[in-house]
C-alpha cells in the first residue's frame, strides 16, 4: 500500500514528516518545488504541482497536475494539513474512493484554515491539534500538537 502525503512546504511538510514518521508503509509526497523541498525530501518519492494561492488558473493547473498523479498513482489513503495546495488532491481524492485523512495545521490554533473549512465536510478523518479548534469542527478528532 503507498499513501498519498500532500502539503505545502515550510511548517505543513514539517508537521506531515512528523505526523507520518512512524508508518510502516510506502508513501509519496504532493508538494511545490522549492529548494529546500528537494533537500528534506531527499530519497523520498516526490511529485510537484503549482502552488495555486489564489489564483483560479493556477487552481485549474493544480487540478489537472493532481489529476494526472491521482490517476497514475490510485492512492488507497490521503493524508493532508493543507494549505491550497492540497485541495484539488483531497477532492480527487474523495472522488475517487480514497480514504482521506486531513490534519488541520498546527499553526490554526483559534480560528480554522480555508482548506481545513472546506475538506472538513467530506473528510473521512478530520484530526485537530487544538482542543480550542472542536468548536469549529464539532466532529474532528483532537490529536495534539505536531510540533
Amino acid at each position: 500500500m503507498s499513501i498519498c502525503i500532500v502539503c505545502s512546504s515550510g511548517g505543513h511538510l514539517a508537521e506531515m514528516l512528523v505526523a507520518t514518521s512512524g508508518l510502516d508503509v510506502e508513501r509519496y509526497f504532493i508538494t511545490f518545488d522549492e529548494p529546500h523541498v528537494r533537500s528534506t525530501l531527499q530519497g523520498e518519492e516526490v511529485c510537484y504541482v503549482v502552488d495555486p494561492h489564489v489564483s483560479v488558473l493556477l487552481y485549474l493547473k493544480n487540478f489537472w497536475q493532481s489529476l494526472k498523479i491521482f490517476l497514475e498513482k490510485r492512492p488507497p489513503v490521503v493524508i493532508s494539513n493543507g494549505a491550497g495546495i492540497a485541495l484539488m488532491t483531497c477532492l480527487l481524492a474523495k472522488l475517487g474512493g480514497s480514504k482521506l485523512i486531513y490534519i488541520e495545521t498546527g499553526a490554526r490554533i483559534m480560528t480554522p484554515s480555508r482548506t481545513g473549512k472546506i475538506v472538513y465536510r467530506f473528510a473521512d478523518l478530520f484530526i485537530v491539534q487544538w482542543k480550542s479548534l472542536l468548536k469549529h469542527y464539532p466532529g474532528a478528532v483532537y490529536g495534539g500538537p505536531l510540533l
